[in-house]
């Protein structure tokens, strides 16, 4: 009975650190993300030189977390959960004294590679929890996740200063390298391996032994392909938005860095406050499906009415639906994917919504930059809009077909 309580107490305090490492890593990418087209304008790039540095962490990300994974299941959880925060203690650093356009293309790349740690905390709080108190600790992520969001961009504003003219783009980074540092500290000291010799063992033979999923199969399931192509789309939309905001505010506003980080932590407010207590709610009342319509519905308009915002009130009015939009329909097809797929094949196919993910955001800003300087400052959110009719129209096909999940399930 002792050392169940032991383990017991050993598992929640290492969930505390894994909660206060994910937080602080996601409290450093909070206070980067809002002021980073500008800190690359003061280095002389356009905005589609400014919105690839979003791309590219993206792109890297996408790159390097199933190799993470990977060596995660082989040499251990702890290991690349301090190498990745090392990692990104350099990079933030890198970001902190950039001179140059091409440092900080360096730095926001050695940032993506380094980002792989979310889902390795996630695989170490898989390892120590059972199937009933999993989603516990995965909500503790969660929470971190939310944290990191709110406090990151409000920090990042004050560290900046209020004078647009005058921003100091330099100590937020090295602000972000100080909090990686400490999370680094943390974990070096206080989280211990949570992979023994026998998981190991599991894992290589599960592994052997796994049936792969090829493009055919999938092909063959249509409810799949529709709800990841609404991811698809979804994230586009947010990615584009996301790297051309400060852009867009700064032209049309003529606001500064401080105003957007603020912009940004009022989002994050929005959507944990929805995530925290409202999506359940709406869930009972609506259903899952007509739900992810109406999110994919609040996030097309919001999209439109940013695109022509030209005072704070609509501006928020905007933003809110943004948020709303966000903060219902992820989660929503996540949990949709998650119940079509067959319990050994959730690994997979997660992976694959994951990894389509990955190229939204690689995508989204790219063609972001792209449409700013085309078409104008409001292209982005303008092109967003487009892009949520085409997921509105396939999430009616998902109403429409919900009953082959079953069927797909089983295939």
């Amino acid at each position: 009975m002792e050392i169940v309580f032991m383990e017991s107490k050993n598992n929640s305090r290492a969930i505390f650190v894994l909660f206060l490492t994910v937080f602080i890593d996601l409290l450093g990418f909070g206070i980067i993300l809002p002021i980073l087209p500008l800190y690359a304008e003061q280095f002389g790039a356009k905005p589609n030189e400014a919105t690839l540095l979003v791309a590219v962490y993206s792109l890297m990300q996408f790159l390097f977390a199933p190799l993470w994974g990977s060596f995660s299941d082989r040499y251990g959880r702890r290991p690349i959960l301090l190498l990745t925060l090392f990692g990104s203690v350099i990079a933030y650093a890198g970001l902190g004294f950039a001179n140059s356009l091409w440092i900080l293309f360096i730095a926001r790349s050695l940032a993506g590679i380094m980002a792989g740690n979310i889902s390795t905390a996630q695989a170490y709080i898989a390892d120590i929890t059972t199937p009933i108190n999993r989603a516990r600790g995965m909500g503790m992520i969660g929470a971190a996740f939310g944290l990191g969001f709110i406090l990151g961009p409000a920090i990042g504003g004050l560290l900046i200063g209020s004078d647009p003219d005058n921003a100091n783009f330099h100590l937020p980074s090295l602000f972000a390298a100080g909090l990686s540092l400490l999370a680094l500290l943390c974990a070096l000291v206080l989280l211990p391996e949570s992979l023994n010799s026998e998981t190991k063992a599991k894992i290589q033979v599960h592994r052997h032994r796994q049936r792969r999923l090829n493009l055919l199969q999938l092909s063959q399931r249509p409810q799949f392909c529709v709800l990841v192509g609404i991811y698809f789309l979804v994230t586009f939309a947010v990615a584009a938005m996301d790297s051309t905001l400060a852009l867009w505010s700064k032209q049309q506003l003529n606001w500064g860095p401080q105003q957007t980080s603020y912009l940004f932590a009022f989002m994050g407010i929005v959507s944990t406050i929805i995530q925290g207590g409202l999506i359940g709610f709406l869930k009972k009342e609506l259903g899952e499906i007509k739900l992810l319509t109406l999110g994919i519905l609040g996030l097309g308009l919001g999209l439109l009415l940013i695109g022509f915002s030209q005072s704070l009130i609509l501006l928020l009015v905007a933003t809110t639906l943004v948020a709303f939009g966000i903060s219902v329909s992820q989660p929503i097809l996540n949990s949709l994917i998650s119940q079509m797929t067959a319990p050994e094949e959730q690994g997979q196919i997660l992976g694959i919504a994951s990894s389509c993910s990955a190229l939204a955001r690689i995508g989204g800003p790219t063609w972001a930059g792209a449409s700013f300087m085309k078409f104008g400052s409001s292209a982005p959110f303008l092109s967003g809009f487009l892009v949520m009719l085409i997921a509105l129209t396939l999430s009616l096909r998902v109403t429409k077909t919900a009953s082959e999940a079953k069927t797909e399930r089983v295939a």
